[in-house]
């Protein structure tokens, strides 16, 4: 049994950290939404009212935050407030130079530091079944293995430390444009006279499926579960889509490659988050589709 404090108690974190609890873990979270503190009081977390204080003592800490700028401002912080050699591990979705920048921050201290983003959406984050991909030495990465498989059904060491944000953002580059092209296949197959049923029906067979088909098709009544059942209530919203998106081209630029498919994708979804559409899960990508004619 470890004390873990967590950070973030938003969509994703406060399953996360609940599952940390439901395993015997002594979980210590703060967020600065007081909505997402009460949420997590009844989920069996034990709330502090500042992250300095949910930190104090911990031997674990986890963030789950929207931005890199957020999570070195947090990490600079608890650093400063209790300079006590710990474990920090980042959940969040950030660039890969901000989790390099982070992980020397946590050296220069003396703790030690994972980028561990995830993969799975909220429903993985609340079954447990989240994947995720974790940068950083292999002896820490080992030591706790055992604690991130409270959170994730898939824990794999990708390298060094930011492997697990490159990795994560090679990953979503691809499910962007799986998403569209799924959705614009789905809307031809319809305007050749399928129905969506009998399109999923050989596709999810067939060489063209994906997980973007057989679990977040983005047409109702086929895959129960998937958000197009639900007025595309995320999921993962089409906004954190872009965002990791945008992280993906800068990586690209970083390193000189050229992403044909993932800068249209990165064009189609900005132009969707800027007509109002963030909010939505990124399957609903399908509705600009519908929208366009050759």
């Amino acid at each position: 049994m470890s004390t873990i404090a967590f950070i973030g108690l938003g969509n994703m974190g406060v399953p996360m950290a609940a599952n940390l609890a439901k395993h015997g873990e002594i979980v210590r979270g703060f967020d600065v939404v007081d909505e997402a503190r009460a949420r997590a009081k009844e989920l069996g977390i034990e709330v502090f009212e500042t992250a300095e204080e949910a930190a104090k003592g911990a031997e674990l800490v986890f963030t789950s935050l929207p931005n890199g700028g957020l999570v070195k401002k947090v990490i600079v912080s608890l650093l400063e407030a209790d300079p006590t050699p710990k474990i920090y591990i980042d959940l969040s979705t950030i660039a890969v130079a901000e989790a390099q920048e982070v992980a020397d921050l946590i050296a220069k201290a003396g703790s030690r530091f994972l980028d561990a983003p995830v993969s799975g959406g909220i429903t993985g984050a609340q079954a447990g079944t989240l994947a995720l991909m974790v940068g950083g030495p292999e002896d820490l990465f080992n030591e706790v293995k055992p604690i991130l498989h409270h959170i994730g059904k898939s824990v794999t060491h990708t390298g060094d430390t930011s492997t697990g944000q490159a990795v994560k953002a090679c990953n979503n580059m691809i499910l962007a444009i799986q998403q569209i092209a799924v959705a614009e296949a789905l809307v031809l197959g319809q305007r050749l006279g399928l129905s969506p049923q009998a399109f999923f029906d050989v596709v999810s067979n067939a060489t063209g499926n994906s997980w973007s088909l057989s679990v977040n098709a983005p047409v109702p009544d086929i895959v129960p579960t998937s958000p197009a059942n639900n007025d595309f209530k995320p999921g993962f919203a089409a906004a954190l889509m872009l965002k990791d998106l945008k992280l993906a081209m800068a990586a690209a630029d970083q390193t000189g490659t050229d992403t044909v498919l993932g800068r249209i994708a990165t064009e189609q979804f900005t132009d969707f988050v800027d007509e109002g559409h963030g909010g939505l899960d990124f399957s609903a990508i399908i509705k600009a589709v519908e929208g366009r004619k050759a």
